[in-house]
């Protein structure tokens, strides 16, 4: 760890950081509860201005919808583009830029000679050739901004992959598919370590058996398959974060024992059920050896939650697709944030001194911790590539529920990350002020929205015409109240016209088991969006509330994970 770089601790003694940790963590439920109340005391007693505030939020809220519809499209198209492209001939390629480019040259030459010979009349395989001449032509353009730098290319045959699965009771059955992902990639094995990361406090009658099978099944096939086992030390919780960093430091043993640069090896931080994509390593191998400013780059695919998908009920879909375009969403913006499976060069995890072991959210502070070591200047790199995940799913309908509930509610309290990052970032004058006031927004603005938003479109909205009193109900302005927000929800719901076909469009393929009808399902299903969008406010409110009043969780909550 770099012995000059500090980060606030969340859970610090020190009177006057303690002073100002509970005053910065008390901020976003006070906003939210502000809101709440404030809204009926402001439609009980100045109804005009609680009907202009409902405006003026319906308004913002159809923008915003409207944004985040059009680019989850751009995403998604993104995401169809990366997994036409051959990222291994790219990564084995660009080592020489220059030769590349002129291979590219000759390819896209032979596709129109091709071209010419076909009968005027087989439109289809012309437009398909069309289309793979300006991908080759977009790849030689991104090629050629390349040759000024080629000496600061990397080799891809020095890199390794570090793939941390972490587990803490999950089965065998859950955590072989990701391995299997993983050894059907298309990225050369031998430069591929699994880290298996378990924890003490799984009973051996589980723990020892799934992972003698795990490393048994898959022996010989990576250049090394470890397993820890986790003690949780004083000081720390029991989440995943922990457990992370003890892995992360035993690897750091079995990297200097071999000379092992720190440079050379990307650390993926999986979910033990990730489902990488085929082309997953070959493309962020590509990405790391071909930006000069690698070390200040984390790496994200598109979580999916397809793995069990058809399995799980309607509500639970719904959520995991509305996470998935958010997602999409995030991967067209500078501002993207790393989120559930990522990789990072494990040089700069190092650095930081990896994981602050007594937080929950452990994925999203790893982003602000390194952003704060790089004074500002540290970025998300999409890899638009998916992810598969597990969906939430249990044995009855009503326990599936709660534990979605749960696992938002561990996703809500990643706003525990807001009052650390607030003081790492201001007092560093190396950082602008224009990125302190970006990501203050942004981070109370996420948060906030995710809290109030289905509050105030779908109840308090109502509230002046309720409490207005009998003066404000015979105002101009009450009686085009009900007709301007219906019209303003009608144009939000346009979105939906976005979400639906593009939803249905990117389900994964149907299992056997299931008949074609089920399609029917997940078309209908979507009738329960106002409900789940309602709900989906109660997983924030109860984390931004548990901060107001200084009643933290204790331990990281594992999502159950099964297979029907």
């Amino acid at each position: 760890m770099d012995e000059t770089f500090h980060f606030p601790d969340p859970k610090t003694t020190i009177p006057k950081q303690r002073f100002f940790q509970r005053m910065i963590e008390m901020i976003p439920g006070f906003l939210t509860w502000t809101t709440l109340l404030g809204m009926l005391a402001l439609s009980f007693f100045l109804p005009v201005w609680a009907a202009m505030f409902v405006i003026v939020f319906d308004i913002y809220w159809i923008h915003k919808a409207f944004y985040i519809s059009l680019f989850s499209l751009a995403g998604n198209r993104d995401v169809e583009e990366g997994k036409r492209i051959d990222w291994w001939d790219r990564c084995q390629n660009i080592t020489h830029p220059e030769a590349y480019s002129e291979l590219l040259k000759t390819r896209i030459k032979n596709l129109y000679d091709g071209m010419r010979e076909m009968s005027l009349f087989a439109f289809r395989d012309r437009r398909t050739v069309r289309k793979e001449i300006r991908r080759l032509k977009k790849i030689r353009r991104e090629t050629r901004t390349l040759i000024p730098l080629k000496e600061e290319i990397l080799d891809w045959r020095e890199i390794i992959h570090v793939v941390l699965l972490p587990t803490a009771g999950e089965p065998a059955e859950v955590i072989e598919p990701a391995i299997q992902s993983l050894a059907e990639n298309n990225f050369p094995k031998e430069q591929m370590i699994i880290l298996l990361a378990t924890e003490e406090r799984e009973s051996e009658a589980t723990r020892l058996p799934k992972v003698e099978y795990l490393k048994k099944k898959f022996d010989g096939v990576f250049r090394d398959f470890l397993v820890t086992t986790h003690i949780v030390q004083t000081g720390e919780m029991k989440c995943k974060a922990s457990n992370a960093g003890f892995a992360a430091r035993e690897l750091m043993k079995y990297l200097d024992e071999r000379h092992i640069d720190y440079k050379r090896v990307l650390f993926s931080n999986f979910d033990c059920d990730s489902v990488a994509h085929r082309e997953y390593f070959a493309a962020l191998t590509y990405h790391y050896i071909t930006d000069p400013k690698r070390l200040q780059r984390a790496y994200q695919p598109l979580p999916m939650y397809h793995n069990n998908l058809w399995d799980t009920n309607a509500f639970v879909r719904l959520v995991v697709t509305g996470s998935s375009f958010w997602h999409l969403y995030q991967s067209t913006r500078q501002e993207m944030v790393t989120f559930s499976s990522h990789s990072e060069p494990f040089d700069t995890l190092v650095k930081v001194g990896f994981w602050p072991v007594n937080m929950i959210s452990e994925d999203s502070i790893i982003y602000w911790k390194c952003l704060s070591y790089f004074h500002g200047d540290y970025r998300v790199q999409p890899i638009h590539l998916p992810i598969s995940l597990d969906a939430v799913l249990a044995e009855t309908y009503w326990k599936t529920v709660k534990n979605q509930y749960k696992q938002k509610r561990r996703w809500a309290y990643g706003i525990e990350n807001f009052p650390v990052t607030m003081r790492a970032i201001w007092p560093d004058t190396l950082i602008p002020l224009w990125t302190k006031m970006r990501v203050t927004f942004e981070m109370l603005e996420g948060h906030y929205s995710w809290a109030t938003t289905s509050f105030i479109l779908t109840f308090l909205g109502w509230l002046p015409l309720i409490l207005g009193g009998a003066a404000f109900r015979e105002s101009v302005l009450a009686h085009n109240l009900p007709f301007v927000t219906k019209t303003l929800m009608t144009l939000g719901m346009m979105g939906l016209f976005i979400s639906i076909p593009l939803s249905l469009l990117s389900l994964p393929p149907r299992p056997k088991k299931y008949h074609w009808s089920r399609h029917f399902l997940m078309f209908f299903q979507w009738i329960l969006i106002p409900v789940v969008g309602f709900l989906s406010a109660f997983p924030a409110i109860d984390s931004q509330t548990r901060l107001l009043f200084g009643r933290y969780f204790g331990e990281f909550w594992v999502t159950e994970k099964m297979r029907k």
